[in-house]
């Protein structure tokens, strides 16, 4: 029972937000090895605010005068983390795009919190393998479970306040570092187990009470979000279905767009949660006859422009990504760094398109494995694999150290427009294209072991 107790200490903190006289510029820059691209894009509030390039050592480096500093999102396509920035910091990051979350770190004024929070991020990724095996667990032990290793994380933390001078601001977001991923593993557990296992435990979500359903400083912090997504899940969840069934359903998801419009009144905080819902529902292609029923309420629940401009886009991309459609041309980049659009490279044969990136080598090397078995299998196809990133010497000493034909193997020369024109979400994706490129399956699971059976289908 002394969960209950746990958050009461833990989170009381939360609401607290008072402001000290403070500079009012700061410095942040870094160093990236084995750079996908060259520059790091900096995001507030989910707009980019700068486009910091890289020099000859592949370095950036950037004052900021009076920004309205807090928390950003650091990125370096295709990775990104957050990163706290105050008024008087002069931050230092460095990273290994060869892996990326366990390399980087922070030096200089202001990077204890940072490092704090990457050190939480990479406790919690750890542990994700050990809780999996603990849901079959009842719900009382598995609550005891989570009790321990937040009290874990817990006195980790006030060691680490008790070190380390930190404003109301940065002591909110360490904690709900831990606090939310917690919660939210709570919340999940009940989702997959079912209301029935924790119904008799009175008292297994009174951990809700001590949390923050409108915290503006954490409106763009995915733990933050990543909670109240479970919440909202389980508040929509009928008692005695099954959650994993119901999140493909279009009318969960418009019971979660409700909810949202009940229980959440800070407006930011209601249209990311909504934009959220969005995607889930948008990307569960099985439903696409029913999208234009949800757009309705998400139309009349969200107000910001700009989320209604990119969901109404991926909207219309997956109809351009339908059979039948013409694929959207792209440039393509090839080992010699030549350049040529989509509609012509990929001409003349069905031609299988995978996906990899330079920062997962080790995912390409299974596909690329998987590849080998498939043009055995399927001759009469073309694999075509395509680097989300611009080539480097780095993809042509491994491809030639592997000895992979670099023949049939590209890069996309602009991610961002590509990524959105293709609908690539994951790097699993797959696309079969026939020798007209037209579309044949614009959302196939490349790693799904029923792709053979669509590679037999298409098979002329």
């Amino acid at each position: 029972m002394a969960k209950r107790f746990l958050f009461l200490g833990l989170c009381l903190l939360l609401g607290c937000n008072t402001s000290v006289d403070a500079p009012t510029s700061a410095f942040f820059g870094g160093q990236i090895i084995n750079p996908s691209s060259d520059y790091i894009s900096l995001y507030k509030y989910d707009q980019r605010i700068d486009s910091l390039g890289l020099n000859e050592k592949n370095r950036f480096l950037r004052k900021y005068d009076s920004l309205d500093f807090g928390l950003f999102k650091m990125e370096h396509l295709p990775e990104n983390q957050m990163v706290l920035i105050e008024a008087g910091d002069s931050i230092w990051s460095y990273a290994n795009m060869a892996d990326f979350n366990s390399s980087l770190v922070f030096s200089g004024k202001g990077s204890a919190k940072n490092n704090f929070l990457m050190d939480i991020y990479l406790d919690l990724e750890e542990e994700i393998g050990f809780l999996s095996s603990k849901y079959a667990s009842d719900s009382e032990v598995f609550a005891d479970i989570i009790d321990s290793l937040l009290q874990e994380k817990r006195d980790k933390w006030n060691a680490f306040k008790t070190q380390n001078p930190l404003s109301p601001l940065a002591q909110k977001v360490t904690q709900a570092a831990y606090v939310y991923p917690y919660a939210n593993r709570l919340e999940r557990y009940a989702l997959i187990r079912g209301k029935s296992t924790v119904k008799s435990d009175s008292t297994y979500f009174a951990f809700r009470q001590f949390l923050e359903y409108g915290e503006r400083d954490l409106i763009f912090f995915e733990p933050y979000i990543t909670y109240l997504m479970s919440y909202l899940s389980q508040e929509a969840l009928e008692e005695g279905k099954n959650f994993l069934q119901e999140k493909s359903n279009t009318a969960f998801n418009i019971k979660r767009l409700q909810l949202i419009d009940q229980r959440i009144n800070n407006i930011t905080l209601r249209n990311i949660l909504a934009r959220t819902v969005a995607y889930e529902e948008l990307l569960n292609f099985r439903n696409h006859d029913y999208h234009e029923d949800f757009l309705k309420y998400f139309v009349a629940l969200n107000t910001s422009p700009q989320y209604l401009s990119e969901i109404l886009g991926l909207h219309q991309a997956l109809i351009q990504m339908e059979p039948g459609r013409k694929l959207p041309v792209a440039q393509l980049e090839n080992h010699k760094g030549e350049i040529s659009a989509s509609d012509t490279s990929l001409a003349g044969q069905t031609t299988v398109l995978y996906f990899w990136s330079q920062t997962q080598m080790n995912h390409f090397k299974r596909t690329h494995e998987r590849v080998a078995r498939y043009k055995k299998q399927f001759p009469s196809y073309r694999f075509v694999g395509v680097c989300i990133q611009p080539y480097n010497d780095l993809v042509r000493n491994y491809q030639e150290i592997m000895q992979i034909d670099p023949q049939d193997q590209l890069a996309l020369v602009n991610f961002e427009r590509v990524s959105n024109e293709w609908v690539i979400t994951l790097l699993n994706k797959g696309i079969i294209i026939d020798q007209n490129g037209i579309i044949l399956d614009g959302f196939a699971n490349f790693s799904a072991s029923d792709f053979p059976d669509l590679l037999e289908k298409y098979q002329l």
